[in-house]
């Protein structure tokens, strides 16, 4: 199963659970669905941040000066549009310093690969660390291709942080990137025959952004 994969990190936590349900309930509405897609993406960052690097620092508290560790880097936060856009402010609740690349993915009609139509970075991406958010990993397609083109600008530390993954996205996803580190609040069943994952949460983008028809 993928959640034994050393590269996968399910978070399991009561908080976590309670906010995923929310998430699930056909019921919620897009302002509250974009409150707890938000909070739950604060809660995984905790989790996603535990792999950046760290340095030793002299500092002066009250009473004396001690050595403390403090982030060596500040990351790169990269969500793909549009539904990433949900999760970034989030992340940015906990990582305020960190600078913020926009990749947007599309999939081709004919030949069916998703392919990046718009791409903005910070120019040094390449030599920091990358977290990339999406809500949803179904077919693992278009983060697979996500990957590629940051691996292409020379990104070496790569972390992807969805809130939902279906089996076969992660599967698609650790076999195109033998070093990405996956982070997810839930692995669902499968996808059904139109690739939404079931139970799953619906199109995230639609529910944070009250786009449904």
């Amino acid at each position: 199963m993928p959640k034994e994969n050393e590269r996968v990190t399910v978070v399991e936590h009561p908080l976590v659970s309670h906010k995923l349900a929310l998430l699930r309930d056909k019921n919620t509405p897009p302002s509250q669905f974009r409150q707890v897609v938000r909070e739950l993406a604060m809660l995984e960052t905790y989790e996603s941040s535990r792999y950046l690097p760290t340095k030793s620092v002299t500092i002066e508290t009250p009473l004396m000066a001690t050595e403390c560790q403090m982030l060596a880097i500040s990351p790169v936060i990269v969500p793909i549009l549009r539904a990433g856009l949900g999760m970034l402010e989030g992340v940015l609740d906990l990582l305020p310093f960190a600078t913020v690349g926009h990749l947007g993915m599309e999939r081709d009609h004919v030949t069916h690969i998703a392919h990046a139509y718009y791409a903005k970075m910070p120019v040094d991406v390449g030599e920091r660390p990358v977290i990339v958010v999406d809500p949803m990993l179904a077919t693992g397609g278009s983060a697979a291709e996500a990957l590629k083109y940051l691996r292409e600008k020379g990104v070496r530390d790569l972390t992807l942080m969805v809130l939902v993954a279906a089996p076969e996205g992660i599967e698609t996803v650790l076999a195109a990137d033998e070093e990405v580190k996956i982070i997810t609040c839930a692995i669902d069943d499968c996808l059904n025959e139109n690739a939404y994952i079931l139970p799953g949460l619906g199109d995230a983008g639609d529910r944070i952004f009250g786009t449904l028809q």
